[in-house]
């Protein structure tokens, strides 16, 4: 079906939903008998049948209809028509009455979104959610008004739950998906390989002290091996920075240290520190953004990823640190 103009594509999606495509804005919509009957995959006289009897029933009544022109393409010409468009409360009605594959997957789809709706109190689509965070936000703290004084649910630690970890479900959707930030913080450094050598060497100190390391903590197998991976991530291609953003920048070389194995020992450790000295170096902020936990985690997940899996890896930091 033809985009014409601003009007969204009406679709059905493989779990028998109705959906739109690029348009999230519109509280409802608007399609002709035609886009119905494709919807459902059925013709033009089965749709107008059912609308007849479904008015006729009083099941709905003439506010789901309006009169919209359309441009239509007549020969060379380009017509404006005034065709009849029904809302998304006929749409529905339809799909409960039409006989075809399509309205059966449409019924199956809406009888489960009913049941989540009633059993759950709520039903969320996705795609939706993902174009209007801050407005899922708003909602959370408007449904925690509603519901601070109601006895018979206890909402308020669910709700700030899912406000505290509201962009880990983002996240997680992002990394299913391989959607990672293609921008970032673009700032020169003044940072160099010799520093953080002898910074790491600060920290040997002091976990020796402690009795957290010994004298291979941080000791190289090659001498010039960290200056040499500080200098492929700060490296230039054809006059152009290979990593140009911070992110970038401090995403490879905790994964470069991590992965490449340059110390005798303490090598997570020392890309863990790396990775935040870079980033205090930046003068970025990653504090509400990427805490111990979840610096420990990341860098285990590196240290157990596959080669393969670089890009994906690079992409979670980025990503952490986006958002």
């Amino acid at each position: 079906m033809e985009k014409e103009h601003k009007k969204p594509i009406i679709y059905q999606a493989k779990d028998g939903a109705i959906e739109l495509q690029q348009d999230f804005d519109n509280q409802t919509f608007w399609a002709t008998q035609k886009q119905i009957s494709k919807v459902f995959d059925v013709n033009i006289p089965a749709i107008n049948k059912h609308i007849k009897n479904i008015l006729k029933g009083e099941e709905l009544d003439n506010s789901t209809i309006s009169i919209l022109e359309t441009v239509q393409k007549e020969g060379k010409r380009k017509v404006v028509r005034k065709i009849e468009h029904y809302n998304l409360d006929m749409m529905i009605s339809i799909g409960y009455r039409v006989n075809s594959k399509n309205a059966t997957k449409f019924r199956i789809w809406a009888t489960k979104t009913l049941k989540q709706h009633i059993t759950q109190g709520y039903t969320i689509n996705q795609k939706i959610l993902e174009k209007n965070k801050d407005l899922f936000l708003k909602t959370l703290n408007d449904l925690k008004i509603l519901t601070q004084n109601n006895t018979n649910i206890d909402t308020k630690n669910v709700l700030t739950l899912v406000q505290s970890f509201s962009n880990t479900f983002f996240n997680l959707e992002s990394y299913d998906k391989n959607i990672f930030p293609k921008s970032g913080v673009i700032k020169e450094i003044k940072a160099t390989g010799k520093e953080l050598q002898q910074d790491l060497q600060v920290l040997k100190t002091e976990l020796i002290k402690k009795g957290e390391a010994t004298q291979l903590f941080a000791q190289e197998k090659r001498e010039g091996s960290l200056v040499g991976i500080f200098g492929t991530v700060f490296q230039s291609v054809f006059g152009q920075d290979a990593y140009p953003t911070i992110e970038e920048k401090a995403s490879h070389l905790l994964y470069f240290i991590v992965k490449n194995h340059p110390f005798n020992d303490g090598n997570k450790r020392s890309g863990a520190f790396a990775f935040i000295w870079l980033l205090q170096k930046a003068n970025y902020d990653y504090k509400n953004k990427i805490n111990p936990e979840t610096l420990t985690t990341l860098t285990l997940l590196i240290a157990i990823s596959s080669p393969e899996e670089k890009d994906k890896m690079i992409g979670l930091i980025t990503l952490l640190l986006k958002n």
